[in-house]
């Protein structure tokens, strides 16, 4: 079984992980490293996906970096959402075209959700998917009218056959972040977290191994730890 290598870098501002994912991009694309998982925290930072527009920021940039949250572009898919401490965010650089799937990104983004939902399930918190919404959901009904909130969101990019961004699952982070914004572009959206469904404070280390699990299952992976080495020229990482 091909590798997944395992990268758990701590809390890590965006820009520098973007810096990053692109670099590791790269390496993948020239055959230099295996397939990796980057697992990571960011600072408060509201990050604008291709299709977002200001109506989702209706505070306007300045307020929400005034409160102390960056405000940054990205290439990946969908909509503004929120990252901060507390929440596990996972970026795969992953080869498509080594899958079994092979080029097929809804595949792929497919066994990420069935990843997401397992690892919750592990943990005691039943959650699902809604026809039409983005995300991983806990509830029955979907909004505006139902009781369901949202405790996972995916975005990812896709270039040259090679994915980068990825997933985020609210385990302990702050939620009135995303009160402030349109999360994903969906109006009446209620978040929520593994620790807010569970009415305690989780363990995020523990929780992002079961989620290793689930990722490495679903894309037929074997998981190998790497290190996260700091600062080597301009990039600072570099997969042993």
């Amino acid at each position: 079984m091909d590798e997944l290598r395992i990268v758990r870098a701590g809390v890590v501002p965006y820009d520098e992980a973007a810096r990053v994912q692109r670099a590791l991009e790269g390496a993948r694309q020239a055959g230099e490293i295996a397939d990796t998982l980057l697992l990571l925290e960011h600072p408060p930072v509201y990050t604008k996906g291709r299709r977002t527009d200001a109506t989702e920021l209706p505070m306007g940039e300045d307020w929400y970096r005034m409160q102390g949250i960056e405000v940054v572009e990205s290439d990946r898919g969908g909509r503004v959402t929120y990252h901060g401490p507390g929440q596990l965010v996972a970026y795969p650089i992953i080869d498509l075209g080594a899958l079994d799937a092979r080029d097929d990104v809804h595949a792929f983004v497919s066994n990420m959700e069935r990843a997401m939902i397992g690892a919750l399930g592990e943990w005691g918190v039943e959650a699902r998917l809604f026809d039409g919404l983005t995300g991983v959901w806990v509830g029955a009904e979907p909004p505006p009218a139902g009781e369901a909130r949202k405790i996972g969101s995916i975005g990812i990019h896709v270039r040259r056959g090679i994915t980068t961004h990825g997933l985020a699952i609210n385990v302990n982070n702050d939620l009135q972040p995303f009160e402030w914004v349109v999360p994903c572009g969906i109006e009446a959206v209620r978040m929520t977290s593994l620790g807010r469904e569970l009415g305690a404070e989780q363990d995020l280390g523990a929780f992002a191994a079961t989620l290793v699990e689930r990722l490495a299952a679903v894309y037929g992976r074997s998981p190998v730890e790497a290190a996260w080495d700091g600062v080597v020229g301009p990039l600072a990482l570099t997969v042993r």
